[in-house]
Formats: C-alpha cells, sequence, structure tokens
C-alpha cells in the first residue's frame, strides 16, 4: 500500500503529494535549510559536482520544487535547465526566486508530471531528482521516463534520502525523523500529515542496493550510490 500525506484521503498519492506541497510552499524552503541544519544545500552542491565533468547544457530537474537544485545547476554554466514539478505552489515560489536572481532566461519551472514527460525522446545531456523520487506514484513509471528523455550516455543524478545503519548515528536520526522533525514541521508549517509523512515516506523508500538494482533493471548502466553524512541521504549517478 502506497504511503500517503492525507490517509482519509481517497485521492491518489500523485494528487495528494501535490495538494501537501502546495499547502506547504510558503514555508519550504525555511524548513528544508531549518530541519536540516543546513545540510541539504551542501547535498545539492555535492550532486551538481557529479556533472561538473560531463559539462551537460540541457538540464532537467524533475520534482524541482522550488528550484533550489536548478539554480545551483547554473554553476554548471548550462545553456538551458528545466525543472518540472506538480505542484504550482512550489513553482510558483520558484518563479520568484528566479526572477529575483535573473535566471528566468536559463531556467524555466513549468507544470509536469515525472511519470509522464512532456518532452521528445533524447532530449537532455542530464537529469536530476533532489528528494523526489519517493514522491513518485510509480517509482519505476517515472525512472523509465527520466530514461527516456536522456539522451544516449546522458546522466541521472538522484539525491534522496536514506537510513543511517551505524550506531549511535541510527538512533539518533530515528528518534530526530519521528518526533523531532514533524513536531517541528506542524508548528512552522501548520500541516501536520506533511512532515509526519516525510519520515514514513523514508522508511519505505528502497534505498541504497534496493534502489540501484531498480535502476540497473531498468536498463541504466554504470550505477553507483555515494552515502552522504552518516547515510542519512544518498547521491545515486547512472548513464543511460
Amino acid at each position: 500500500m502506497a504511503v500517503v500525506p492525507y490517509k482519509k484521503d481517497e485521492a491518489s498519492k500523485k494528487q495528494q503529494v501535490a495538494q501537501m506541497f502546495d499547502n506547504i510552499s510558503a514555508k519550504y524552503d525555511f524548513l528544508n535549510h531549518f530541519l536540516s541544519l543546513g545540510i541539504d544545500i551542501y547535498w545539492r552542491k555535492k550532486a551538481i559536482r557529479i556533472l561538473k565533468k560531463q559539462q551537460p547544457k540541457t538540464i532537467l530537474d524533475v520534482a524541482t520544487g522550488t528550484g533550489d537544485l536548478a539554480i545551483e545547476a547554473m554553476s554548471l554554466k548550462p545553456e538551458k535547465v528545466i525543472g518540472v514539478d506538480i505542484s504550482e505552489g512550489m513553482l510558483s515560489y520558484g518563479r520568484k526566486k528566479l526572477k529575483k536572481l535573473k535566471l528566468e532566461d536559463t531556467i524555466e519551472l513549468q507544470s509536469g508530471d515525472s511519470e509522464n514527460l512532456s518532452f521528445e525522446n533524447d532530449t537532455f545531456d542530464a537529469v536530476m531528482v533532489s528528494f523526489g523520487v519517493r514522491n513518485f506514484e510509480n517509482l519505476e513509471k517515472g525512472l523509465s521516463e527520466i530514461n527516456r528523455v536522456l539522451k544516449d550516455n546522458g546522466t541521472l543524478v538522484v539525491l534522496e534520502f536514506s537510513k543511517p545503519t551505524v550506531f549511535p548515528y541510527k538512533q539518533l536520526y530515528n528518534f530526530y525523523f519521528k518526533n523531532i522533525l514533524p513536531l517541528v514541521g506542524k508548528i512552522i508549517s501548520r500541516d501536520q500529515a506533511a512532515y509526519s509523512y516525510l519520515p514514513e515516506s523514508v522508511q519505505e523508500f528502497p534505498y541504497g542496493k534496493a534502489f540501484t538494482d531498480i535502476l540497473e533493471k531498468l536498463g541504466y548502466k554504470s550505477v553507483k550510490c555515494r552515502p552522504l553524512t552518516f547515510g542519512i541521504s544518498s547521491i545515486y549517478v547512472a548513464q543511460k
């Protein structure tokens, strides 16, 4: 059974995730940095550095949210970055950031579904997803769509939460994720379900080897997993 934010709601996971991010969009950036103690900024920089050698000219940022990873990708000097997300609330805040940074000519944010991308085959040099794949309603379908729009030898970079396995980080992480994070998230965002959904979705996500196995099954090559910060999150890299 799929993990969803609003358990009494009969809407699909996709619809619920879109609603959840619309609800918390005004506080999302602040909570991201606050709840991760700013480490999420370092993680994004690390993910983008992986693409530096390839120097991709066209980049797709799936589940772009407010566009943080797309903005970070500007350090690669791409010709075009397109960010897609199912939450118009998140995209609206992202567009305000782009305007402020004068990046609207290079970065374009579009409403879009990760499992039904509106791009031709073999369009992008690189595709990236940060903290978004665990929100896919159908994980394999979303990853297959990404493979379709990637050019041959193009690179997929996925940044996603995983779970520490070593004492005491495992215990500290579990306590923080299950007790502190939902409480602070609820107080600031006023959406209790959103920050209860986060630890639940991470708990169910097939991280590490389970995720690399899925990528290989779908035809990705040279699949690697790089744990970050004691295994709190991981970067997955794969080629088409």
